[in-house]
Protein backbone atom coordinates (compact mmCIF):
# COMPACT_ATOMS: atom_id res chain seq x y z
CA UNK A 1 0.00 0.00 0.00
CA UNK A 2 1.46 3.43 -1.03
CA UNK A 3 -0.31 5.89 0.93
CA UNK A 4 -0.08 10.06 0.10
CA UNK A 5 -1.13 12.79 2.35
CA UNK A 6 -2.76 16.00 0.40
CA UNK A 7 -5.00 19.43 1.87
CA UNK A 8 -8.65 18.21 2.13
CA UNK A 9 -11.94 20.34 2.42
CA UNK A 10 -13.51 20.85 5.55
CA UNK A 11 -16.60 18.87 4.10
CA UNK A 12 -14.35 16.04 3.11
CA UNK A 13 -12.56 15.57 6.66
CA UNK A 14 -15.99 15.45 8.22
CA UNK A 15 -17.68 13.15 6.37
CA UNK A 16 -14.46 11.15 7.02
CA UNK A 17 -15.18 11.24 10.54
CA UNK A 18 -18.75 10.46 10.40
CA UNK A 19 -17.89 7.40 8.83
CA UNK A 20 -16.24 6.43 12.21
CA UNK A 21 -17.68 5.58 15.56
CA UNK A 22 -15.78 8.42 16.91
CA UNK A 23 -12.73 10.77 16.82
CA UNK A 24 -11.66 13.19 19.47
CA UNK A 25 -13.39 16.68 19.20
CA UNK A 26 -9.90 18.18 18.60
CA UNK A 27 -9.91 16.73 15.31
CA UNK A 28 -12.89 17.97 13.82
CA UNK A 29 -12.46 20.67 11.11
CA UNK A 30 -14.94 22.68 13.88
CA UNK A 31 -11.75 23.07 16.19
CA UNK A 32 -9.97 25.39 13.52
CA UNK A 33 -12.16 28.41 14.76
CA UNK A 34 -11.95 27.50 18.43
CA UNK A 35 -8.42 28.21 18.00
CA UNK A 36 -8.57 31.20 15.67
CA UNK A 37 -4.57 31.64 16.83
CA UNK A 38 -3.83 28.56 15.18
CA UNK A 39 -3.60 28.58 11.24
CA UNK A 40 -5.58 25.14 10.55
CA UNK A 41 -5.46 22.90 7.51
CA UNK A 42 -7.77 19.75 7.05
CA UNK A 43 -5.22 16.05 6.48
CA UNK A 44 -6.57 13.33 3.96
CA UNK A 45 -4.81 9.76 4.35
CA UNK A 46 -5.11 8.23 0.61
CA UNK A 47 -4.53 5.27 -0.67
CA UNK A 48 -5.34 5.49 -4.35
CA UNK A 49 -8.86 7.77 -4.79
CA UNK A 50 -10.16 6.29 -1.12
CA UNK A 51 -9.21 8.52 2.21
CA UNK A 52 -8.42 5.84 4.70
CA UNK A 53 -7.30 8.94 7.35
CA UNK A 54 -7.62 12.20 8.22
CA UNK A 55 -5.97 14.85 10.49
CA UNK A 56 -6.29 18.77 11.46
CA UNK A 57 -3.33 20.28 11.82
CA UNK A 58 -2.51 24.01 13.24
CA UNK A 59 0.56 25.59 12.76
CA UNK A 60 1.51 28.19 15.08
CA UNK A 61 4.03 30.44 13.69
CA UNK A 62 7.64 31.23 15.66
CA UNK A 63 8.47 34.61 16.70
CA UNK A 64 10.41 36.67 13.73
CA UNK A 65 10.32 33.67 11.42
CA UNK A 66 7.77 32.08 8.87
CA UNK A 67 8.54 28.68 10.38
CA UNK A 68 5.71 26.67 12.40
CA UNK A 69 5.22 24.16 14.75
CA UNK A 70 2.51 21.50 12.69
CA UNK A 71 0.41 20.34 15.90
CA UNK A 72 -2.56 17.66 16.07
CA UNK A 73 -3.93 17.43 19.12
CA UNK A 74 -5.22 13.98 20.21
CA UNK A 75 -4.84 12.83 16.24
CA UNK A 76 -4.03 12.36 13.62
CA UNK A 77 -7.50 10.02 13.42
CA UNK A 78 -5.35 6.65 12.14
CA UNK A 79 -5.43 3.23 13.40
CA UNK A 80 -2.13 3.71 14.67
CA UNK A 81 -2.44 0.04 16.01
CA UNK A 82 -3.31 -1.46 12.74
CA UNK A 83 -0.16 0.69 11.17
CA UNK A 84 2.49 -0.67 12.74
CA UNK A 85 1.65 -4.44 11.56
CA UNK A 86 0.89 -3.17 8.59
CA UNK A 87 3.39 -3.32 5.21
CA UNK A 88 5.94 -0.48 5.83
CA UNK A 89 4.96 0.22 9.43
CA UNK A 90 4.40 3.81 10.99
CA UNK A 91 6.58 5.31 8.66
CA UNK A 92 4.07 4.60 5.92
CA UNK A 93 1.31 6.50 7.45
CA UNK A 94 4.20 9.28 9.14
CA UNK A 95 6.45 9.89 6.34
CA UNK A 96 4.51 11.27 3.96
CA UNK A 97 2.95 13.37 6.79
CA UNK A 98 5.94 15.06 7.46
CA UNK A 99 7.25 15.70 3.98
CA UNK A 100 3.79 17.50 3.61
CA UNK A 101 3.58 19.91 6.47
CA UNK A 102 7.83 20.40 5.85
CA UNK A 103 6.65 21.32 3.09
CA UNK A 104 4.18 24.03 4.71
CA UNK A 105 6.73 25.32 6.61
CA UNK A 106 6.57 22.90 9.49
CA UNK A 107 10.05 23.24 11.79
CA UNK A 108 8.97 20.24 13.74
CA UNK A 109 5.71 18.21 14.58
CA UNK A 110 3.53 17.19 17.51
CA UNK A 111 0.92 14.62 17.72
CA UNK A 112 -0.87 13.00 20.11
CA UNK A 113 -1.89 9.42 18.99
CA UNK A 114 -5.72 8.71 20.09
CA UNK A 115 -4.11 5.07 21.63
CA UNK A 116 -4.79 3.97 25.35
CA UNK A 117 -1.78 1.83 26.84
CA UNK A 118 -3.12 0.60 30.28
CA UNK A 119 -6.35 0.77 32.29
CA UNK A 120 -6.93 1.12 36.27
CA UNK A 121 -10.71 0.01 37.67
CA UNK A 122 -11.73 2.61 40.43
CA UNK A 123 -11.04 -0.19 42.86
CA UNK A 124 -7.72 -0.33 42.12
CA UNK A 125 -7.19 3.30 42.05
CA UNK A 126 -9.40 3.65 45.32
CA UNK A 127 -6.65 1.19 46.77
CA UNK A 128 -3.46 3.08 45.02
CA UNK A 129 -4.10 6.86 46.39
CA UNK A 130 -4.72 5.20 50.38
CA UNK A 131 -1.43 3.45 49.90
CA UNK A 132 1.76 5.22 51.31
CA UNK A 133 4.26 3.12 49.06
CA UNK A 134 2.73 4.67 45.76
CA UNK A 135 3.14 7.68 44.52
CA UNK A 136 1.97 7.44 40.92
CA UNK A 137 -0.78 5.69 39.22
CA UNK A 138 1.99 3.67 36.82
CA UNK A 139 3.46 2.66 40.35
CA UNK A 140 -0.24 0.69 40.86
CA UNK A 141 -1.09 -2.26 38.82
CA UNK A 142 -3.14 -1.78 35.85
CA UNK A 143 -6.19 -3.91 35.39
CA UNK A 144 -5.12 -3.98 31.37
CA UNK A 145 -2.31 -3.72 29.30
CA UNK A 146 -2.85 -3.37 25.17
CA UNK A 147 0.55 -4.54 23.72
CA UNK A 148 -0.27 -3.25 20.61
CA UNK A 149 -0.61 -0.02 22.09
CA UNK A 150 2.88 -0.04 23.13
CA UNK A 151 4.39 -1.07 20.01
CA UNK A 152 2.70 2.12 19.01
CA UNK A 153 5.20 4.26 21.80
CA UNK A 154 8.12 1.50 20.89
CA UNK A 155 8.06 2.35 16.82
CA UNK A 156 7.85 5.93 17.44
CA UNK A 157 10.78 6.17 19.42
CA UNK A 158 12.35 3.89 16.78
CA UNK A 159 11.66 6.35 13.91
CA UNK A 160 12.54 9.34 16.46
CA UNK A 161 9.60 11.22 17.82
CA UNK A 162 10.50 12.07 21.29
CA UNK A 163 7.77 11.90 24.02
CA UNK A 164 6.71 15.32 25.46
CA UNK A 165 6.23 15.97 29.24
CA UNK A 166 3.33 18.07 30.13
CA UNK A 167 3.91 22.21 29.25
CA UNK A 168 1.61 25.15 28.90
CA UNK A 169 1.28 28.25 26.52
CA UNK A 170 2.72 27.54 23.38
CA UNK A 171 1.55 23.88 23.08
CA UNK A 172 -1.69 23.76 24.22
CA UNK A 173 -0.53 19.91 25.47
CA UNK A 174 -3.54 17.68 26.17
CA UNK A 175 -4.03 15.23 29.30
CA UNK A 176 -2.12 12.15 29.07
CA UNK A 177 -4.13 10.72 31.76
CA UNK A 178 -7.62 10.70 31.83
CA UNK A 179 -11.21 9.27 33.69
CA UNK A 180 -13.34 7.33 31.79
CA UNK A 181 -16.94 5.99 32.93
CA UNK A 182 -17.73 3.00 30.38
CA UNK A 183 -21.14 3.05 28.81
CA UNK A 184 -20.83 -0.61 27.43
CA UNK A 185 -20.06 -3.88 29.00
CA UNK A 186 -16.80 -5.70 28.32
CA UNK A 187 -19.14 -7.48 25.09
CA UNK A 188 -20.58 -4.35 24.04
CA UNK A 189 -23.87 -4.25 25.26
CA UNK A 190 -25.21 -0.90 26.37
CA UNK A 191 -25.31 -0.78 30.27
CA UNK A 192 -28.21 0.80 31.76
CA UNK A 193 -28.85 3.71 34.24
CA UNK A 194 -29.36 1.43 37.47
CA UNK A 195 -26.50 -0.25 36.20
CA UNK A 196 -24.21 2.82 35.94
CA UNK A 197 -25.51 4.14 39.12
CA UNK A 198 -24.75 0.84 41.09
CA UNK A 199 -21.34 1.08 40.20
CA UNK A 200 -20.98 4.47 41.55
CA UNK A 201 -19.85 4.50 45.49
CA UNK A 202 -22.24 5.31 48.36
CA UNK A 203 -21.21 9.17 48.46
CA UNK A 204 -21.92 9.82 44.98
CA UNK A 205 -25.02 7.97 44.72
CA UNK A 206 -26.39 9.15 48.20
CA UNK A 207 -25.43 13.30 46.42
CA UNK A 208 -27.53 12.31 43.61
CA UNK A 209 -30.77 11.30 45.80
CA UNK A 210 -30.19 14.60 47.90
CA UNK A 211 -30.01 16.53 44.98
CA UNK A 212 -32.94 14.82 43.66
CA UNK A 213 -34.81 15.16 46.90
CA UNK A 214 -33.74 18.99 47.56
CA UNK A 215 -35.56 19.73 44.43
CA UNK A 216 -32.37 20.61 42.47
CA UNK A 217 -33.83 20.78 38.39
CA UNK A 218 -31.39 20.28 35.56
CA UNK A 219 -31.76 21.80 31.89
CA UNK A 220 -30.64 22.40 29.09
CA UNK A 221 -29.35 25.95 27.97
CA UNK A 222 -28.76 27.91 25.15
CA UNK A 223 -26.09 30.29 23.79
CA UNK A 224 -27.62 33.05 25.63
CA UNK A 225 -27.59 31.12 29.03
CA UNK A 226 -23.43 30.80 28.70
CA UNK A 227 -23.01 34.23 30.59
CA UNK A 228 -24.61 32.79 33.20
CA UNK A 229 -22.49 29.77 32.76
CA UNK A 230 -19.62 31.94 32.62
CA UNK A 231 -20.49 33.58 35.76
CA UNK A 232 -20.25 30.87 38.51
CA UNK A 233 -17.56 29.33 35.83
CA UNK A 234 -15.19 32.18 36.96
CA UNK A 235 -16.10 32.29 41.07
CA UNK A 236 -14.97 28.28 40.66
CA UNK A 237 -11.65 29.74 39.18
CA UNK A 238 -10.97 32.42 41.87
CA UNK A 239 -12.08 29.67 44.61
CA UNK A 240 -9.64 26.76 42.90
CA UNK A 241 -6.99 28.81 42.32
CA UNK A 242 -6.98 28.41 38.18
CA UNK A 243 -7.21 31.46 35.43
CA UNK A 244 -10.63 30.91 33.66
CA UNK A 245 -11.21 31.46 29.72
CA UNK A 246 -13.16 34.34 28.47
CA UNK A 247 -16.57 34.20 28.03
CA UNK A 248 -15.54 35.11 23.97
CA UNK A 249 -14.00 31.47 24.06
CA UNK A 250 -17.08 29.59 24.84
CA UNK A 251 -19.49 31.79 22.90
CA UNK A 252 -16.88 31.19 19.64
CA UNK A 253 -16.59 27.15 20.84
CA UNK A 254 -20.83 26.92 20.74
CA UNK A 255 -21.09 28.72 17.46
CA UNK A 256 -18.32 26.57 15.73
CA UNK A 257 -19.09 23.01 17.59
CA UNK A 258 -22.84 23.57 17.12
CA UNK A 259 -22.69 25.13 13.53
CA UNK A 260 -20.97 21.52 12.66
CA UNK A 261 -23.06 19.07 14.21
CA UNK A 262 -26.08 21.06 16.19
CA UNK A 263 -26.06 18.77 19.18
CA UNK A 264 -22.15 18.67 19.37
CA UNK A 265 -22.04 21.17 22.29
CA UNK A 266 -24.57 21.07 25.56
CA UNK A 267 -24.86 23.48 27.97
CA UNK A 268 -26.43 22.13 31.39
CA UNK A 269 -27.74 24.00 34.29
CA UNK A 270 -28.77 23.68 37.90
CA UNK A 271 -30.88 25.45 39.55
CA UNK A 272 -32.38 25.09 42.83
CA UNK A 273 -35.22 27.34 44.09
CA UNK A 274 -34.35 29.66 41.15
CA UNK A 275 -30.86 30.07 41.89
CA UNK A 276 -28.21 28.47 39.69
CA UNK A 277 -26.22 26.40 41.50
CA UNK A 278 -23.91 24.39 39.16
CA UNK A 279 -23.17 24.33 35.08
CA UNK A 280 -21.09 22.05 32.76
CA UNK A 281 -20.57 21.91 29.09
CA UNK A 282 -20.46 18.09 27.18
CA UNK A 283 -19.43 17.52 24.04
CA UNK A 284 -19.90 14.90 22.09
CA UNK A 285 -18.78 13.31 18.49
CA UNK A 286 -20.73 10.00 17.29
CA UNK A 287 -20.17 7.37 20.54
CA UNK A 288 -17.99 9.13 22.83
CA UNK A 289 -19.14 12.35 25.11
CA UNK A 290 -16.34 14.34 27.14
CA UNK A 291 -17.51 16.48 30.38
CA UNK A 292 -14.95 19.19 28.86
CA UNK A 293 -15.83 22.12 31.49
CA UNK A 294 -17.70 22.74 35.22
CA UNK A 295 -18.69 25.38 37.60
CA UNK A 296 -20.83 25.65 40.78
CA UNK A 297 -21.33 28.31 43.24
CA UNK A 298 -20.04 28.25 47.01
CA UNK A 299 -23.47 29.00 48.08
CA UNK A 300 -25.69 25.58 48.07
CA UNK A 301 -22.77 23.48 47.77
CA UNK A 302 -25.10 20.93 50.02
CA UNK A 303 -27.65 20.87 47.18
CA UNK A 304 -25.01 18.80 45.56
CA UNK A 305 -25.73 20.24 42.10
CA UNK A 306 -22.71 19.07 40.82
CA UNK A 307 -23.48 15.64 41.07
CA UNK A 308 -27.12 15.97 39.81
CA UNK A 309 -25.78 17.69 36.25
CA UNK A 310 -23.10 14.79 36.08
CA UNK A 311 -25.59 12.31 36.50
CA UNK A 312 -28.20 14.32 34.06
CA UNK A 313 -24.76 14.21 31.30
CA UNK A 314 -24.08 10.41 32.02
CA UNK A 315 -27.79 9.52 31.58
CA UNK A 316 -28.16 11.73 28.36
CA UNK A 317 -25.15 10.08 26.93
CA UNK A 318 -26.23 6.68 27.76
CA UNK A 319 -29.51 7.84 25.67
CA UNK A 320 -27.33 8.80 22.77
CA UNK A 321 -25.57 5.65 22.39
CA UNK A 322 -22.49 6.72 23.46
CA UNK A 323 -19.73 3.48 24.74
CA UNK A 324 -17.88 6.16 26.87
CA UNK A 325 -18.36 9.20 29.27
CA UNK A 326 -15.18 10.83 29.54
CA UNK A 327 -14.16 13.10 32.74
CA UNK A 328 -11.29 14.30 30.86
CA UNK A 329 -7.85 14.77 32.74
CA UNK A 330 -6.74 13.57 35.41
CA UNK A 331 -3.30 13.84 37.08
CA UNK A 332 -1.16 10.74 37.48
CA UNK A 333 0.55 11.75 40.95
CA UNK A 334 -1.22 9.63 44.37
CA UNK A 335 0.62 11.96 46.76
CA UNK A 336 -1.99 12.76 49.58
CA UNK A 337 -0.25 16.15 49.93
CA UNK A 338 -1.28 16.48 46.31
CA UNK A 339 -4.48 19.22 45.42
CA UNK A 340 -5.19 16.97 42.41
CA UNK A 341 -5.94 13.94 44.57
CA UNK A 342 -9.16 15.54 45.62
CA UNK A 343 -10.43 15.95 41.86
CA UNK A 344 -9.16 12.07 41.03
CA UNK A 345 -11.28 10.72 44.44
CA UNK A 346 -14.05 12.79 42.85
CA UNK A 347 -14.07 10.57 39.68
CA UNK A 348 -13.33 7.77 41.02
CA UNK A 349 -16.53 7.79 42.83
CA UNK A 350 -18.54 7.65 39.84
CA UNK A 351 -16.82 3.99 39.28
CA UNK A 352 -14.88 3.99 35.76
CA UNK A 353 -11.67 3.74 34.86
CA UNK A 354 -8.50 5.78 34.63
CA UNK A 355 -6.51 5.49 31.17
CA UNK A 356 -3.40 6.39 30.27
CA UNK A 357 -3.00 7.83 26.83
CA UNK A 358 0.48 7.42 24.52
CA UNK A 359 0.78 10.96 25.14
CA UNK A 360 2.39 13.35 22.99
CA UNK A 361 5.01 13.19 20.50
CA UNK A 362 7.57 15.50 18.72
CA UNK A 363 9.35 14.89 15.82
CA UNK A 364 12.00 17.98 14.70
CA UNK A 365 12.45 18.57 10.91
CA UNK A 366 14.52 21.15 11.72
CA UNK A 367 16.79 20.57 14.07
CA UNK A 368 18.34 23.65 14.89
CA UNK A 369 14.93 25.75 15.13
CA UNK A 370 13.03 23.11 16.75
CA UNK A 371 16.11 23.55 19.61
CA UNK A 372 15.42 27.40 19.62
CA UNK A 373 12.11 26.21 19.81
CA UNK A 374 12.58 24.50 23.40
CA UNK A 375 14.67 27.47 24.99
CA UNK A 376 11.72 29.70 23.49
CA UNK A 377 9.53 27.44 25.48
CA UNK A 378 11.93 27.47 28.90
CA UNK A 379 11.85 31.16 28.55
CA UNK A 380 8.35 31.64 28.92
Amino acid sequence: MSLTVRTISSADHLAYLTSLPSASFLQTPAWAAVKSEWRAESLGWFDGAKIVGAGLVLYRKLPKVAKYLAYLPEGPVIDFAAAVEGPGGLSAWLDPMVKHLAGKGAFGVRMGPPVVLRRWDATTVKKAVADPALRTLGDAPAAATDPRALAVTSELHRLGWREQVGEGGFTAGQPKYNFWVPLVDADGTPRSEDAVLRGMNQLWRRNIKKADKAGVEVTLGGVDDLAAFHRIYAETAERDHFTPRPLPYFQTMWDALNGEDPDRMRLYLAHHEGDLVAATTLVRVGTHAWYSYGASTTAKREVRGSNAVQWQMIRDALAAGCTVYDMRGITDTLDPEDSHVGLIQFKVGTGGEAVEYAGEWDLPVNRLLYLAFQQYMKRR
